[in-house]
Parts: C-alpha cells; sequence; structure tokens
C-alpha cells in the first residue's frame, strides 16, 4: 500500500464532514420515502399522503434527495479529500466556504416547494409539471456551488503539473477530475433549460413550454449524469481495493483509459431515454443507440481489471485453482469494511449493465418503456455500485477526517450484503412487471393492485410485491447503517484526524503517452457532442411541436367497480 498519512487542513476537513453528514442526513428522508413508494404500489398501505405529504410529493422527494442532492454533496466532500491528499496543493479556504455554502442554501431553497406542494415535478422536473420559482433558484445554486470546487481543482491539478513535469498524475486526481468534466459537460445544458425556459415560464414571463426542447435538453444532461454518480465508485475500485484484498492494481494503463473514455462517451447518449417522443427523427435517436453501446467499453475495461486486480490480491494470499481464489477475498472483514461495500456492488453492477442493453436497443426498449423496468434497472445499477460505494466512503470519510472509531462493526458489514438482496428481489419484481406492462410513477399504483378495482391486474400483483419485499430489506439495511454512521459520529473523537487512504501499487509499469493529458479526450468529446446533438436540437427548434400550458399532478378519487 503506498501514500502516508495524511492530515487535511481544517477548513477542508470540516468541508467535507459537513457535507457527508448533511447529506446522510437527508438521505433518511429519502429513504423513508423511498420505502412508502414501494408499499404503496404493492397496496400494502392505502394512504396515499405520507407525513403530510401526496403521492408526487413523496416521489419528488425521493428522486431529488437520493439521486441529486445526496449524490452532489457527496463527490463534492470526497473530490476535497481525493485533490488535498494526493496534490498537497492548498485551496483557497473561502473559496471552499463559499461553494458548501451555496450548495446548503440552494438544498434549502429547493425542499422548501417541495415540503409545501409546489414542486411536485419529479427528480427530472419534466415540463409541462411546472415547480415554483424557487425550487428551480435553488437546484441553479447546488449546481453553481458544486462548479466552484472543479474550477478551484484544476487550478490546482495545472499548479501540480508545473511542480511535477515528469509525474503521472495520481490515478485518484485522474478519477475526480474526469467526474466533474463529465459534471460540467452534462450540467451546462441543465442550467440552459432551467434559466431559459423553466424559470422565466414559472415566473410567468412566458404563458407556455416548449416540452420537446425541454425533455432533449434534460436528457442531455440527465445520461451523463449517471456516470457523474459511477466514476467516483471506480476511483474506490481502482485505488482503494486492491490494497484491502493484499494486491496490486492490474493495469493502471487501462484505468486511466477507462476515465478517460467516459468524458468521450457519457454525453452523446441521451437521446436513447426518447425513443418514444415525438420531434426528433429516429436517424438521431439511432446515432445516440450506437454511442450508448460504445459507453460499455470503459465499463467491460473495468470489470476485468478489477476482476483481476481482485484475483492477484487473492492468490498472493493463498488463493489456488480456477476459483479456489475467491475464498481468500475479505468479505466479513471488519477493519477492511471498504470491501464488503465495494464487492457486492459490483456484482448487481453486471446485471444492471445487461438491463441497460435492453433500454439502449431501439426494439426492446418498445417493451419496456416507461413500465417498472425502469426503476428496475435503475435500482440494479445505481442502488449497487454507485451507492454501496457512497455509502462506504463516507463512513471511511466520517471515521478518518473526525478521528473516531468505527462504531457497531459487526453490524456494518452486514449492510452491504443486505442491501444487495434487497435490491435484487426489487428488481426481479419492478422488471418482471415492466415486462407484463405495468406502469411506473402513476398514482393509479393501488387501484392496480386493489381487486375491487376495475383497473385490477393480476399478472402484476405477485412481482409487485416480491419489489415491495426487497424495498422492506433494503430499508432494514439503511437502519442498520444509520444506526452505525449516527452513533460514529456522536462518539467521541479518540485519535488525531489523520487521512489513511488506501492507494494501490501497479502491477507493473505501464505508459500510455494519450492518457496523460486530459486536453485531447475533452476535444473529441466535444465533437461527438456536437454531431451527436447539432441536428436534433437544430430539428427540434425548429419544429411543429406546440408548447404547452402548466400541469400540476394530483391525487385521483379511488376507482371502485
Amino acid at each position: 500500500m503506498q501514500g502516508t498519512n495524511f492530515t487535511v487542513d481544517r477548513t477542508h476537513r470540516w468541508a467535507a464532514l459537513v457535507l457527508v453528514v448533511v447529506a446522510t442526513t437527508l438521505l433518511v428522508l429519502g429513504i423513508y420515502h423511498g420505502l412508502l413508494q414501494v408499499l404503496y404500489r404493492a397496496g400494502w398501505i392505502r394512504a396515499a399522503s405520507f407525513l403530510g405529504l401526496d403521492y408526487y410529493q413523496g416521489l419528488t422527494l425521493h428522486g431529488v434527495v437520493n439521486a441529486i442532492v445526496y449524490t452532489t454533496f457527496f463527490e463534492v466532500a470526497f473530490g476535497y479529500v481525493v485533490i488535498t491528499h494526493f496534490l498537497r496543493v492548498p485551496l483557497d479556504a473561502r473559496v471552499t466556504s463559499l461553494a458548501v455554502g451555496l450548495m446548503l442554501v440552494g438544498t434549502v431553497m429547493a425542499a422548501v416547494p417541495i415540503l409545501l406542494g409546489q414542486a411536485s415535478v419529479l427528480y427530472t422536473f419534466y415540463p409541462p409539471l411546472k415547480a415554483s420559482p424557487w425550487f428551480y433558484l435553488g437546484a441553479s445554486l447546488l449546481v453553481i456551488g458544486s462548479w466552484i470546487p472543479f474550477f478551484q481543482w484544476i487550478a490546482a491539478y495545472l499548479r501540480w503539473r508545473r511542480l511535477h513535469p515528469d509525474r503521472d498524475t495520481p490515478l485518484a486526481v485522474v478519477g475526480m477530475l474526469a467526474t466533474f468534466t463529465v459534471w460540467l459537460i452534462a450540467t451546462i445544458p441543465l442550467a440552459v433549460e432551467v434559466l431559459v425556459l423553466l424559470l422565466p415560464w414559472s415566473l410567468g414571463w412566458t404563458a407556455s413550454v416548449d416540452v420537446v426542447l425541454a425533455r432533449t435538453l434534460f436528457w442531455f444532461f440527465g445520461h451523463p449524469l449517471v456516470y457523474f454518480w459511477l466514476l467516483p465508485a471506480y476511483v474506490m475500485y481502482y485505488v482503494m481495493v486492491p490494497p484491502l484484498v493484499g494486491g496490486k492494481l492490474f493495469s493502471d494503463k487501462a484505468a486511466r483509459l477507462a476515465f478517460l473514455l467516459f468524458i468521450v462517451f457519457s454525453a452523446p447518449v441521451g437521446l436513447h431515454h426518447q425513443y418514444a417522443d415525438p420531434g426528433v427523427s429516429s436517424s438521431y435517436k439511432w446515432l445516440h443507440g450506437i454511442f450508448t453501446f460504445c459507453v460499455a467499453i470503459p465499463s467491460f475495461i473495468t470489470a476485468f481489471t478489477v476482476a483481476a486486480s481482485l484475483e492477484h490480491g487473492a492468490r498472493q494470499n493463498g488463493g489456488q485453482g480456477l476459483f479456489g481464489w475467491w475464498a481468500k477475498l475479505p468479505y466479513l472483514d471488519e477493519q477492511r469494511y471498504l470491501f464488503a461495500y465495494a464487492f457486492p456492488g459490483l456484482v448487481l453492477f453486471l446485471f444492471g449493465g445487461i438491463t441497460g442493453i435492453v433500454n439502449a436497443s431501439v426494439t426492446m426498449n418498445n417493451v419496456v418503456h416507461n413500465t417498472a423496468w425502469v426503476p428496475g434497472h435503475f435500482h440494479t445499477t445505481l442502488g449497487g455500485p454507485v451507492f454501496l460505494a457512497f455509502l462506504g466512503l463516507s463512513l471511511w470519510m466520517l471515521t478518518e477526517l473526525g478521528g473516531k472509531p468505527l462504531r457497531l462493526p459487526r453490524w456494518n458489514v452486514v449492510v452491504p450484503y443486505l442491501w444487495a438482496a434487497g435490491v435484487i428481489l426489487f428488481s426481479i419484481g419492478l422488471s418482471v412487471a415492466g415486462i407484463l406492462g405495468e406502469p411506473r410513477r402513476t398514482n393509479l399504483a393501488l387501484s392496480y393492485s386493489n381487486p375491487e378495482s376495475p383497473l385490477f391486474q393480476r399478472h402484476w400483483e405477485l412481482w409487485t410485491q416480491l419489489g415491495a419485499v426487497g424495498g422492506v430489506l433494503m430499508t432494514a439495511a439503511m437502519v442498520i447503517y444509520f444506526a452505525v454512521f449516527f452513533s460514529t459520529l456522536l462518539a467521541p473523537a479518540q485519535q488525531v484526524a489523520e487521512l489513511r487512504f488506501p492507494t494501490a501499487e501497479p502491477l507493473r509499469h505501464e505508459s500510455l503517452g494519450a492518457t496523460r493529458n486530459f486536453t485531447p479526450w475533452v476535444v473529441v468529446a466535444i465533437i461527438f457532442l456536437i454531431i451527436a446533438y447539432a441536428p436534433p436540437l437544430v430539428e427540434v427548434l425548429g419544429g411543429n411541436t406546440v408548447p404547452s400550458p402548466p400541469y400540476h399532478p394530483f391525487s385521483p378519487v379511488p376507482l371502485t367497480k
């Protein structure tokens, strides 16, 4: 294991801790409303109002907290830890404080309208669903606040590069800079959608909104967002996991190539979410489908490299045979609990990737579009590798930056396996129900599972209830996790807050000149974006779609025979 202990300066230590603690606290609300969603859809609870929030408020809160707020807060915190540890270049504390402040203020501004029923627009905030302008302003401040650290890190990286012209950039730094390059590319069209279309519409300056244009701009953002979530998990897999199993990184070159390929392929894929939308030619959708298959390449590279690294470590510890080395992995090691948070996620991601190929295929997508299949796929892909990595790394940052011992260590290593079991049941239930035609995001769910309803569908009932069982197991895992996290948070510090960052050594020295510089990859990414998005955006802007007035979702009266 390379790397020495490092004491993070006070400002950035507290910035990371505040972001992680606030994010995890908000996650309690997100998980709670996720549980209520699956119980409601299974017909196990009959009320459409949860803690005073209606169905669509709860669904919006679940999506916004889990998918946007929690992930962004965590990634900025982890980015500060990576950059300060590996580059050892001082960052301006005032700029950091401004960034954290904007993110906190923006989150509060966006949360209040949701709680007041003035922003029930789900996490995709599709128009003609219309939110309070405060929601859009709050979301904008959150994004702007997350941009500021990235520009800090770029300046620090360029300074480090001048001081160390002959050294390879630390792999973790490559990963985090690639992560936030994807984030910046993705959030620019989101800013255009919010500031040019949605905010003026919400303020009453315009009477209607172009729905097709807004959806196109959103998915310009929405699918790269997936890789913004995923890449910090890859930092964990490549940099931190190999030394935990006693091995080395099988290919440092492959890891760098994977991160840089995501910059190129993460963004020109959004139209595969719009296969069923009018206003965009099928040829452009086909092109985005091809690009979507291309983005699987760095994930295949990662699957091979991480698996080879695990095998190397296990064999170093005495593992033998074709599969016998699996027994030498530290599945339940309380001291190396980050492995427990990595391994189930890797397994889940395999199945999540397979279901993603279905979504990317035009013909197969027609079968599952807007059905329960979509959250089944989504939770396998992101509820596996992304969420588990974030949970484990949040605990690691809490203990390292807070100087606190981990509480309930035995329970802690159970969390990821219990969560993974829940995700598997949840995903199977919703995926099969989706293939059978069960819709998603509808408040008529209770009428589908209520035998007294004319919309009752018995062939959905079993699978929806299986999904609910999975949701209950996922919630049970999170209850244990919250007990571990908050008991650790409230424990007194017992050691110096010194960062011990497990860092993999490469198995062999490799050199690939193309991976030493970010600029060519960003240039190629921009060229691909122009090819993929300029023609369809011109088509949408000159199309015959009719602008739409606002629409507010409602809770329908129960349907009976």
